[in-house]
């Protein structure tokens, strides 16, 4: 991260709930994120959301806008949230002189891609325990790789309104279904940590398959090549 922070850019803090990238913004810079959980979001024409991706520290949230800069989504804080803004100039330079750097905002760019294929299945072919159990998963593998948390513990400050946007769920279902993952001894979330009891049967209820994040690439994350 302290690479692509040399880069410049502007330093931005952000109340939680608050969107600083609009569906159909043109804009101009890519968003690094420094701390705090932040939403990608699509919305109807009466308001209603659906979170399509969760971006943790050290996460670029917005990369693809670099080659297409007019927004097909929105992208908000979640939570008290800092980012960098980073000119896609300064990108562009950046991945011009180092070939490096360039494979690793490519890897990127395909992470997310995997990444957002596999939420559509979540949504569109599990059931509401599956979904949340293959959502806890993702964000603990993501979170251990980032040096964040680990699978027995990491942090995840949502809301279980904002958990049910990311779910296709209501949140009285979120809250239902949390309950059952307590009392089963499988998973808590509690004061924005998740606490996994057991791994294996969170893995098996969540119908979970890590090959969607791409671990085995050789490529390394932006953060690391810059």
């Amino acid at each position: 991260m302290s690479g692509l922070l040399a880069l410049g850019g502007s330093l931005k803090r952000y109340a939680a709930h608050t969107d600083f990238v609009r569906v159909g913004e043109l804009i101009d810079h890519s968003c690094l994120i420094v701390d705090g959980l932040v939403g990608r979001f699509g919305q109807n024409g009466d308001g209603l959301r659906q979170i399509s991706g969760l971006y943790i520290s050290g996460d670029m949230a917005d990369l693809p806008s670099v080659v297409s800069p007019r927004a097909g989504w929105g992208i908000g804080a979640l939570t008290v949230t800092t980012i960098v803004r980073i000119p896609h100039a300064d990108l562009r330079r950046l991945a011009g002189r180092h070939p490096g750097v360039a494979e690793a905002l490519w890897r990127d760019c395909v992470v997310d891609g995997s990444i957002f294929s596999e939420w559509v299945v979540n949504v569109g072919r599990r059931n509401a325990l599956s979904r949340i159990a293959h959502l806890f998963c993702e964000m603990a593998i993501r979170c251990e790789q980032a040096g964040l948390g680990s699978r027995t513990s990491f942090p995840l400050p949502i809301t279980q309104w904002d958990l049910g946007d990311a779910t296709g769920l209501t949140s009285v279902h979120v809250n239902r279904t949390l309950k059952e993952l307590r009392m089963a001894s499988v998973a808590d979330l509690r004061s924005g940590v998740v606490s996994v009891h057991d791994w294996d049967k969170l893995v098996s209820v969540g119908d979970f398959d890590p090959a969607f994040l791409l671990l085995d690439s050789p490529a390394p994350r932006i953060t690391d090549a810059a």
